[in-house]
């Protein structure tokens, strides 16, 4: 049991109506509200905070630790890793998507963990693509099912003693996963629109839910549109992992694997080492980021 009025360290779960809800070592939570001379805006979920308690399940935050890392979007700090889930239909897996989620995840240097998730549906060729090829450069693949519990294990051992964020489009079982996860925590879901073939928004606020295993996932607003990292032309091609041994043989030091020639990872596209898809999308997005270049200067 935690001993009242000493400063102890916790984490804060949630944030609701002027109140931070902090989990000590040990577990307990604590509903707490800022020393007079922080302000609501300084303080995120996943914060390290020192708080003092003050009576039972109450308690008054002191200050903020140092962050590891921040997100903007979600807004959430110290996150560890991200599970980025697609399902095998509806709605299918949608690889530009993927790609463009994978390269935010490695421009935060944060552990990016693919779900195929609703594997009780009959797949595809894309379902096929990220079971091979995604896994072959490096990322972790897990295959589940919300409806059988597929996956289950395998999540949790992923997940345990890490702060994790869930990405995805809406409608491939996000919160479906967290109720698997979380059991008893009953978190709303969205049906897929049968017009649209995506899913509905069902959350609207970040909280950090404990898992029975150990560790702490994030149920955070869902989002299909993803904003380019803020980095240069040539800090691309480096969040594409698989394209660092064929850069090796691009005959210029500064090869944007675009329009040059001797270029070795336009020779791994054309060999199939690298997915021709990966290559196209590294393109679209080279694109971007150089038209926003041009737009600043």
């Amino acid at each position: 049991m935690t001993d009242r009025n000493a400063s102890i360290n916790g984490l804060v779960l949630k944030r609701y109506s002027g109140f931070y809800y902090v989990q000590d070592p040990e577990g307990e939570l604590f509903e707490c509200r800022l020393r007079g001379k922080l302000q609501d805006d300084v303080i995120l979920v996943g914060d390290r905070v020192v708080f003092t308690p003050t009576e039972k399940g109450k308690g008054i935050v002191e200050r903020v630790l140092p962050r590891d890392v921040q997100l903007r979007r979600p807004a959430i700090a110290n996150v560890n890793q991200v599970l980025v889930v697609m399902s095998y239909d509806q709605p299918e897996p949608n690889l530009k998507l993927l790609d463009r989620l994978l390269i935010l995840i490695e421009n935060l240097k944060l552990t990016a963990v693919i779900v195929l998730n609703k594997c009780d549906l009959p797949g595809n060729e894309t379902v096929v693509t990220i079971k091979e090829y995604y896994r072959r450069i490096g990322y972790p693949v897990i295959v589940t099912s919300a409806a059988d519990g597929t996956g289950l294990q395998e999540l949790n051992e992923v997940m345990n003693d890490k702060i994790t964020v869930i990405a995805g489009p809406s409608g491939v079982g996000k919160s479906s996963l967290l109720n698997m996860l979380v059991p008893g925590k009953e978190l709303k879901t969205g049906q897929v629109s049968r017009k649209l073939g995506r899913g509905r928004h069902t959350t609207r606020h970040v909280e950090l839910f404990p898992l029975p295993s150990g560790g702490w996932v994030a149920d955070t607003p869902g989002f299909t549109v993803v904003d380019n990292p803020p980095i240069k032309r040539e800090e691309l091609a480096p969040l594409f992992i698989e394209f660092a041994g064929p850069s090796a043989n691009c005959r210029f030091l500064d090869c944007l694997h675009s329009g040059e020639v001797d270029c070795g990872v336009k020779d791994a596209v054309r060999d199939g080492t690298i997915l021709a898809s990966r290559y196209q999308n590294y393109l679209t997005i080279l694109g971007e980021i150089i038209e926003q270049e041009r737009c600043y200067r």
